[in-house]
Parts: structure tokens; C-alpha cells; sequence
């Protein structure tokens, strides 16, 4: 074992991912979607609204169309990152829920840009560049109480949101504030804005930027030494020990590539997002990507490549939930449900894999320890 996990990467390592029914991972998804729908349409009935109407008014909105596809893409970019940044900590077995906060700080780096004259070219780089190094530092703080001292990383990544959150408050008020329109920061440069895919759209050249990361994210993982060390030490952390790897630096690099992503995910927001192309005051734009990107890390089966898909499809919620209200009479409240039922319902499946895995690795670190006692 000590061979495989500190040499080259096993041509064909792979590890058995155990589903909760037993069936193929997609089709277990595509089960759990029907669920939730069938659920959704449930609770419609029983409130006095037509699902059949609503579930046609929702995917009509988010794919009937060209700008139906658009709109669900430009919302589900964000999510691919801020999912990236779970998933990968996951895989490393580790809740990392600091997402949110990171995005905060990524998109307030790559506003800065603005205060930059840079030739032609290099606003829109420099600005990735800044919001992802952003990302990633604001990550080094609760790996580093978690490696030097054991501080659980949901309560500091939950704690880093929240000075994320009040720090970036401060940023849009008093340092990156405009100084013509105070509701919001000064706006990004024309040359550092990601031009827009599909004109008359949301949906700009950042969804390749988002891919790209997600590939880049799914060869690390997969197809690297140290990326298999990091799902491994996942899977097993005293088995991992055992073999060579050293935990350790597998949980700084998740968090590392975590903190990269949501940072990127920022200034997504912020540099490809028409009209605003800024941080608004209150932060409505930036708010909650972190924490539902973990719902969409579930649905995805914390897979890089079904992250993609999951994306789309929770972005397809979004924007097919507006013509939800305006075609179906449905209101936002009874839509919000219906959403999240039909989440819920796709996410439990690697929920209970996810749990599993982690009591699994904990009762085998107990079961070591007892042994190490009695000796």
C-alpha cells in the first residue's frame, strides 16, 4: 500500500463509490430528482396549485429557450466554484463550509483592479489573479487553526465567514466606495469585465473560466499522486497514515484549492456579472453563493464533472423559479419550497454516502487507538 500511495498514480486506481440504492450514481440522481418533484407537486395540490402548470412555466424558463439556457448557466457559475470548494475538502474529509466568506474576499480583491492603470489585457488577469490569491489566503486561517491547534473547521470556517462578511461591509463603505454613487463600489474597468457570451443575458466568458477550474480541479484529483493521496487520506485517514501520506499537508492543499476557487467565484460575480459590475452595498449579490454551493456539491456527488451538471441544474431553478410566479401564479414562498424539496431529495443520497464514509474512518481510528492502548 505504502508503494501505491507515495509512487507514481496507479493506472487504474479507482475507488468504489457506494451508492445508497446500489445503482449507477446518475441514475440514483435522476431517481431522487423524480422524488423530489413528485413531492413538490404535493405540496402544490395540497395548497391549491396546478404542479403540472408550475413544473412547465419552471423548466420552460430555464431551458425552453436560448435565454432561458443563458440565464440558468449565468446563474449556476458562481456554484461550480463555491461547489469545487466543499467537494474538495470533502474528498480530504474535512467540512469546509468557509466558501462564503471566501467569496467575500475574493470579490472585494478583484474590485481593486480599478484602482490599477494596466495595459490592455492584463486587468482582466491581474483581477482573477487577486480575487483568487484573496480566496486562498482567507482560507490559511482556519487550516491553520486547524492543523496547529485541532479547531474544528466548521466553527472557524462558520467564524471567518462572519468577519469575512463585516470586513467586506467595511471595504464597500469607507475604502472601495464610489465616490459618485455611494450604494456601491467603484466599478470594474471595461478592459478587467469578462465580455458577455450571449448578448441581452447575464451570461458572460466566466462560465469557461468556472470549466476550466473544474477540469483543472477533476486531473488534480484524479489523475496526480498528491490528488490521490487527498482522497485517500478522505477515505481512510488511519490507513492513509499507514501508507506514507502525511495528512497534514493533504488538508492544506484542499483548503488551499478550496480558498482558489470561491475566490475565483467572486470575482466571477463581480467582473462578469452585467449590469453592476461592483460589489452593491449589503452584498446582495455575493450573499449565500458559498452555502448553496454545498447543496449543489451534493446533488454532484462532490464530483468535479457532476458539479457542472448540478450547477445548470440548480441555476435552472433560479431562473425558471421567476416564471414559476409570473406564469403559474405560484408565489416565491411556495416556489423557495418546491426548490428546495427537490434539492433536499437529490442531495440526501451522498449526504448518507458522505456520513458513512466519515463514521467508517472514525470508528477505524477509534478501534486503532484502543489498540494502541492496550498494548
Amino acid at each position: 500500500m505504502s508503494q501505491e500511495l507515495t509512487g507514481s498514480v496507479p493506472r487504474k486506481e479507482k475507488f468504489v463509490h457506494r451508492t445508497l440504492t446500489g445503482l449507477n450514481p446518475a441514475i440514483e440522481s435522476l431517481l431522487a430528482a423524480a422524488v423530489g418533484l413528485i413531492i413538490g407537486a404535493i405540496l402544490m395540490l395540497v395548497w391549491g396549485y396546478n404542479p403540472w402548470k408550475a413544473y412547465v412555466a419552471l423548466f420552460q424558463g430555464a431551458y425552453g429557450d436560448s435565454y432561458g439556457w443563458a440565464s440558468s448557466a449565468a446563474s449556476g457559475v458562481p456554484l461550480i466554484l463555491t461547489a469545487l470548494t466543499f467537494s474538495i475538502c470533502v474528498r480530504a474529509g474535512m467540512f469546509n463550509i468557509g466558501a462564503e466568506g471566501q467569496v467575500y474576499i475574493g470579490a472585494a480583491a478583484a474590485v481593486t483592479v480599478g484602482y490599477f492603470v494596466l495595459p490592455g489585457g492584463l486587468n482582466l488577469i491581474v483581477g482573477l489573479i487577486f480575487a483568487m490569491i484573496g480566496g486562498a489566503l482567507w482560507s490559511l486561517g482556519p487550516a491553520i487553526l486547524k492543523l496547529t491547534r485541532g479547531v474544528n473547521e466548521v466553527i472557524s470556517t462558520i467564524m471567518f465567514n462572519w468577519i469575512a462578511r463585516f470586513l467586506t461591509f467595511y471595504l464597500v463603505a469607507f475604502v472601495l466606495v464610489d465616490p459618485v454613487r455611494g450604494e456601491k463600489t467603484i466599478s470594474i474597468p471595461v478592459s478587467a469585465r469578462f465580455p458577455v457570451l450571449v448578448r441581452g443575458t447575464d451570461l458572460s466568458w466566466s462560465i469557461f473560466a468556472a470549466v476550466a477550474f473544474a477540469i483543472v480541479i477533476y486531473f488534480v484529483l484524479w489523475h496526480t499522486v498528491i490528488g490521490y493521496e487527498v482522497r485517500a487520506a478522505g477515505l481512510n485517514p488511519s490507513a492513509a497514515r499507514y501508507g506514507g501520506i502525511k495528512s497534514k499537508r493533504t488538508m492544506l492543499l484542499a483548503f488551499i484549492l478550496g480558498g482558489l476557487g470561491a475566490g475565483l467565484a467572486g470575482a466571477t460575480i463581480v467582473m462578469g456579472n452585467p449590469p453592476t459590475y461592483a460589489i452593491i452595498s449589503g452584498l446582495p449579490q455575493l450573499m449565500n453563493t458559498g452555502f448553496d454551493g454545498m447543496a449543489v456539491a451534493m446533488v454532484g456527488r462532490n464530483h468535479p464533472i457532476g458539479i457542472i451538471f448540478a450547477s445548470l441544474f440548480f441555476g435552472g431553478l433560479t431562473a425558471g423559479g421567476r416564471t414559476m410566479q409570473f406564469t403559474a401564479g405560484v408565489p416565491l414562498e411556495m416556489v423557495r419550497v418546491v426548490e428546495g424539496v427537490i434539492v433536499l431529495t437529490m442531495a440526501i443520497p451522498e449526504l448518507i454516502r458522505v456520513f458513512r464514509v466519515m463514521r467508517s474512518s472514525w470508528s477505524t481510528l477509534m478501534n486503532v487507538l484502543k489498540r494502541r492502548r492496550s498494548a
